[in-house]
């Protein structure tokens, strides 16, 4: 007899507001979802959604206008949102890790990667300096990175696109935190080096045992990463469930047209059957759909879902 698993991230009616010179937008609406230990959970919709919204809500990382105006983020059984800052410094990066999706703008163009993948360690109290550099030799060859020690000596701009994102992708791993946020971690990648780092990020999430939130607009990487997915339309949470239950039986228009602009995925083909095949599932696979939130003329059953413009 197996125990439930244990739940790491549980996110409550989360909402935001961007407050503007006429009108308040409601970025994300009362949005709930949950993140067991060890678990893949793929957060999707086109741009625009609220899903980055999210993610930055989580690390209370969201710039003005925009503010968390409801609901709670708890993470190992503490609420985030009544953190001081100074409490929550220690949470990111050591606790939570996010791997942002354009590396050349996250990373500091001054620095040399090796010592940014060590300051995450010293900042913490995890390492002292000289200890630092030299496990910021080993994560840069946990991720792959060949002749490590001297490109651990290279500034970013010497470092091609998917050696860049392989370095964030290290200092998110450095102090090895339970949680990492993967917000569109291959967007700005070609293909070949796309299923490079996507198929590093889930050999790294299995050897350290890690939880990942993946952030994506692409329902073609949630077959191939994760466990569940949660669909995200105009701020709401409209769909979620175990990833081969979606994949085979979408319940919500929106859903459908997102698997529809996949290139040769379709709601329910043989596509998607293979990915519902190979995809793991613990227990009967239901999924469960918010039509309550969605405005008329979107819902399932006889309403067209809205286009898709990512």
């Amino acid at each position: 007899m197996t125990s439930d698993p244990i739940t790491l991230l549980d996110v409550q009616d989360l909402t935001v507001t961007f407050a503007g010179a006429r009108s308040t937008v409601t970025a994300v609406d009362h949005v709930s979802f949950q993140l067991a230990a060890g678990e893949t959970l793929g957060l999707v919709g086109e741009s625009g959604s609220g899903k980055s919204v999210t993610a930055f809500s989580i690390l209370r990382l969201l710039q003005p206008p925009g503010r968390i105006t409801g609901g709670r983020v708890l993470f190992e059984g503490r609420d985030l949102l009544s953190l001081s800052e100074r409490e929550m410094r220690e949470v990111r990066g050591a606790r939570i890790s996010l791997i942002f999706q354009e590396p050349m703008t996250a990373l500091n163009p001054v620095m040399r990667v090796g010592d940014q993948i060590a300051e995450a360690l010293t900042v913490h109290g995890m390492a002292g300096r000289q200890d630092a550099r030299q496990q910021a030799v080993d994560l840069l060859q946990a991720v792959k990175i060949p002749d490590a020690a001297r490109r651990a000596r290279d500034y970013p701009h010497q470092l091609s696109g998917g050696m860049r994102q392989r370095v964030m992708i290290a200092i998110a791993l450095a102090c090895r935190p339970p949680l990492i946020i993967a917000d569109e971690p291959t967007t700005a990648l070609d293909v070949t080096i796309q299923a490079q780092v996507l198929e590093l990020i889930r050999e790294l999430k299995t050897r350290f045992n890690l939880a990942l939130l993946l952030i994506t607009h692409d329902f073609g990487v949630i077959a191939e990463m994760a466990d569940r997915v949660a669909v995200m339309y105009r701020g709401k949470l409209v769909e979620e469930g175990p990833v081969r239950r979606i994949l085979r039986e979408p319940q919500h228009d929106y859903t459908r047209s997102l698997l529809a602009a996949v290139p040769g995925m379709r709601p329910g083909g043989p596509s998607t059957s293979a990915h519902a095949a190979a995809a793991n599932e613990d227990g009967p696979p239901r999924s469960r759909i918010h039509d309550d939130d969605i405005p008329a003329g979107t819902r399932s059953g006889g309403h067209p879902g809205p286009p898709v413009t990512d």
